[in-house]
């Protein structure tokens, strides 16, 4: 538009010189009405340009709104991320870890039984088990030796009982630890933020940890039982050699007076 407008400026132009030479006088109100067209599209040009300019401002100005807006938007999601990823699960499953271990080192200690979580284990398999040196020195006659039989036999018998109810417990266990790994799964599946993940793989660790310290417990209670049925099979053989050495160290009896006898038969 601006350089038509121009052309057309520079076509009357050139009329108007022609004019003024070939007449060679011209009057003053013809003169004027052609400035007067002149100035009239000088002005129109401008006005075209500056509203050209205006547009393209327009169009900038637009653009940064847009760009502006694109950047808040962007900002926002931004924040309703880092809102979900600091969210924290409404419910936390712990499972009942504290009351199984308990009610575990508690039901291995029943009767006269050696259990796991004794303190004392060690000292009380010295005083039922006598040392073979032990043994050497005050050898059991048949009283003594009957109620220390029955102190073996009672001690094997309730260590064992105690660690077959300590599996029984742990298998009874199962069904609601299972419960409880269900729960912990589905929340894992459904977290929708990095906070609810961690939480659910922390709660899932505990519950390993915690699988872990039921193992160790069963697995302590059957060397406990092992160890006891070794230490009686031992102190066994311990007292049947102290046994043998002193029959065969005691002094034989006199055997004079039988000889007499049958040489005055």
């Amino acid at each position: 538009m601006p350089h038509r407008c121009s052309n057309r400026w520079f076509a009357g132009l050139a009329a108007a010189a022609l004019t003024i030479g070939g007449a060679g006088s011209v009057q003053a109100g013809t003169v004027t009405g052609a400035a007067t067209e002149w100035t009239q599209l000088a002005n129109n040009a401008q006005l075209v340009d500056l509203m050209k300019s205006s547009g393209i401002q327009v169009d900038n100005q637009l653009t940064q709104i847009s760009q502006l807006a694109e950047q808040i938007q962007n900002q926002l999601k931004i924040y309703e991320n880092m809102l979900q990823n600091t969210a924290q699960l409404p419910d936390h499953v712990w499972g009942q870890v504290e009351s199984d271990l308990n009610q575990l080192r508690s039901i291995v200690d029943q009767g006269q039984g050696i259990a796991f979580s004794m303190g004392n284990a060690d000292d009380v398999l010295q005083q039922r088990f006598q040392s073979y040196a032990d043994l050497k020195t005050n050898l059991p006659d048949n009283t003594t030796f009957s109620s220390t039989y029955q102190s073996w036999s009672n001690t094997n018998r309730d260590t064992i009982a105690s660690s077959l109810k300590a599996a029984s417990l742990t298998a009874d266990q199962f069904d609601r630890e299972e419960d409880t790994m269900s729960s912990l799964r589905s929340m894992s599946e459904t977290a929708d933020g990095q906070m609810k993940a961690l939480q659910v793989g922390h709660e899932i660790a505990a519950q390993q940890v915690a699988q872990m310290q039921k193992l160790r417990g069963l697995v302590s209670q059957q060397m406990t039982m092992m160890g006891t049925w070794l230490q009686t099979e031992q102190t066994d053989k311990d007292l049947a050699q102290a046994r043998r050495e002193k029959f065969f160290s005691a002094t034989a009896p006199s055997t004079s007076g039988g000889e007499k006898m049958k040489v005055e038969w």
